[in-house]
């Protein structure tokens, strides 16, 4: 079954906007092309056939700026919450999901999400049975690898997630005892930050506690995998480019859209 049959309509995109980032303040509202970034992320969502599409957001500004997207829907959620699965999962309640149903969480700084990555994800959960599901994307140079702020992954021979750091994981032992500058073979994957889970899991996830490994890298799905729950791992069909943190990469973007090619 290709990763794309049977899901348009099957799934919810719900796109976790905060309006505070401390590199990058108001970065839902960030333009690109003239336009703010949450409305690029919108579209994309919408472009993969989501049943709904939603923006969790913690402030009006967000909200105005979405008003032209007639099929968007926006929930204002609490300023305090401390990650965007606390504000999903306020979000779920709002829109009234029940627990089977399928949610994708696409990060609200990912303007350039592939339409087919997003339903990847979600054929992703519905394929492997897992509580929650991911995507990876080859690492293709050793500046990638080597970078903390690339979340990098390893998965099982079913598919299923074993770790994610912001190390390079695995650790060719040889290969880095020689050379550092140059990739031995296709051994890496990097984390894209876009997810897959049943309102249902959802709900359990926000009402879990933090766990240690969570907060040793300052990734939250550890805490899935250190609770004993699966994650499933899907290959994005497409590139998937890097989201957004720094007006640097704001920079990139704009000139991504500028030329696309």
């Amino acid at each position: 079954m290709s990763p794309d049959s049977g899901l348009p309509g099957a799934f919810v995109v719900a796109i976790p906007a905060r309006f505070a980032s401390t590199r990058l303040p108001g970065k839902p509202l960030a333009p690109i092309g003239g336009e703010a970034m949450v409305l690029h992320v919108a579209r994309r969502a919408l472009q993969a056939g989501a049943r709904e599409v939603w923006v969790a957001t913690d402030d009006a500004r967000i909200a105005t700026a979405l008003e032209d997207l007639a099929d968007v829907r926006v929930a204002i959620t609490d300023p305090a919450h401390a990650s965007g699965t606390d504000r999903l999962a306020e979000c779920a309640a709002m829109a009234g999901w029940d627990d089977d149903t399928v949610v994708v969480n696409l990060q609200g700084d990912e303007p350039f999400a592939p339409a087919a990555g997003i339903r990847a994800v979600a054929a992703a959960l519905r394929d492997s049975g897992a509580q929650m599901a991911t995507l990876g994307t080859p690492v293709e140079d050793a500046e990638t690898l080597f970078d903390p702020n690339v979340v990098k992954l390893v998965h099982n021979a079913k598919g299923d997630a074993l770790y994610f750091s912001r190390a390079p994981i695995p650790w060719h032992r040889d290969a880095f005892a020689r050379d550092r500058q140059a990739l031995p073979g296709q051994e890496w994957l990097r984390h894209i930050g876009i997810y897959a889970y049943t309102a249902g899991f959802l709900r359990t996830f926000a009402a879990m506690p933090p766990g240690r490994l969570e907060q040793i890298e300052s990734l939250e799905q550890l805490r899935v995998l250190e609770a004993g729950y699966r994650i499933a791992v899907g290959i994005s069909p497409e590139p998937f480019p890097p989201g957004i943190d720094t007006p640097e990469d704001l920079a990139r973007a704009e000139k991504r859209l500028q030329s696309p090619a």
